[in-house]
């Protein structure tokens, strides 16, 4: 007879005092340098990255090293600890490498267990904000679903940040390399993105060198690691939209008046923004427990986050979208910041695998499958 299996500890949703006092410096940094005109005259620049703000961010706040352990030189706090960095970094969606750098890359070079050698050398160097890097793979590349490069020759297309990144991490058939942005050999288009605040680009290598951190079996599975720690996390940026685009519409309806009443007050958009308070509060659920199963590496990770990027992408573009039409004629220009977070929600929703790939997921580590 076979052992009945044992249920899985209660995931802890809450926010320690630890996590809210992190939320504060945060988010007043962000208030500080990343407010919304600040973020708007951004992307119509050559180049929408703040290094005054990463700088803050990833050194004097120590946020570049959350998931980095003490002995590699980072904070050793959790994934919890990330997904409040994101949740603000959602609410203000301010251009950072926080996601793909201090997130999925650092992930990925934890996965290798390296505690000397090039991969802990360049952790160190991640975790105090003095460099960054990204994985080069499709920013729409699911966990489970990301493809490698024969050999340090080819073109990955709609890489996330790699403009800005120092180094870039190669997935190919021999294994995985560190390959420096700026050797020869490396050429980094930029492409036409929706989303301004986080720039795509073509990474095109010819006959490039690099460093090899592991072999073609360990780097799978670190790529898989990484990737599902972007997807978990990439939650709780989608509830920051969610909650900025909510706290937004609701005080804007307060004060937008007519007929001499506040628009607020009427009925069919009280029940509007009843049900995406709803939306809002389920995905909050959602995205905490990914995290919290990331931080306690819970078996039921995987499905953990399937769940939350198969609920928390439609929310976020759901709010993102209410806040522009309620917020009327001024949510259709360019002065005010809904359309950023419109794009960057829907350039969310198919970030690290769409809702529908999410779904399929659900339904396999579920054992429902299709009928």
């Amino acid at each position: 007879m076979t052992a009945p299996t044992q249920p899985s500890a209660t995931p802890d949703l809450l926010y320690s005092q630890d996590e809210e006092d992190l939320r504060s410096a945060v988010r007043a940094l962000l208030a500080d340098r990343a407010d919304a005109p600040t973020v708007i005259a951004a992307t119509e620049s050559d180049t929408p990255y703040d290094p005054r703000l990463w700088s803050s961010l990833a050194a004097d706040i120590g946020a570049a090293g959350l998931l980095v352990p003490e002995k590699l030189g980072g904070q050793g706090a959790s994934h919890r600890e990330a997904a409040v960095v994101l949740e603000e970094l959602g609410r203000s969606v301010a251009p950072a490498l926080y996601l793909t750098s201090s997130v999925v890359a650092t992930e990925t070079l934890l996965a290798l267990g390296a505690e000397d050698g090039p991969a802990a050398a360049l952790l160190g160097e991640l975790a105090s904000g003095a460099r960054t890097a990204v994985l080069a793979v499709p920013f729409a590349a699911a966990p489970a679903g990301a493809t490698a490069l024969t050999s340090l020759d080819g073109t990955v297309r709609g890489v996330a940040d790699a403009a800005a990144a120092d180094v870039l991490l190669v997935p190919t058939a021999e294994g995985l390399y560190a390959v420096e942005a700026s050797a020869p050999g490396v050429a980094v288009s930029p492409l036409v993105p929706l989303d301004l605040t986080r720039p795509l680009a073509a990474v095109t290598l010819t006959g490039a060198t690099g460093t090899l951190l592991a072999d073609a079996g360990a780097s799978a599975a670190a790529v898989r690691r990484g990737l599902l720690a972007g997807a978990g996390l990439l939650a709780s940026e989608q509830l920051g939209i969610a909650e900025w685009c909510l706290t937004e519409t609701v005080r804007h309806t307060r004060e937008r008046h007519q007929f001499n009443r506040p628009v607020g007050s009427f009925q069919a958009l009280k029940h509007r923004m009843a049900q995406l308070w709803l939306e809002v509060v389920s995905a909050r659920a959602a995205a905490r427990n990914a995290a919290d199963a990331l931080a306690t590496g819970s078996p039921d990770a995987p499905l953990a986050v399937a769940v939350a990027q198969a609920y928390c992408s439609g929310v976020a573009v759901h709010a993102a979208e209410e806040c522009v039409q309620l917020h009327g004629g001024i949510g259709m220009t360019w002065e005010h910041p809904a359309h950023l977070y419109l794009k960057r929600a829907k350039a969310d929703s198919i970030a690290y695998g769409t809702a529908g790939s999410h779904r399929q997921a659900v339904a396999e580590l579920a054992e429902l499958p299709a009928p």
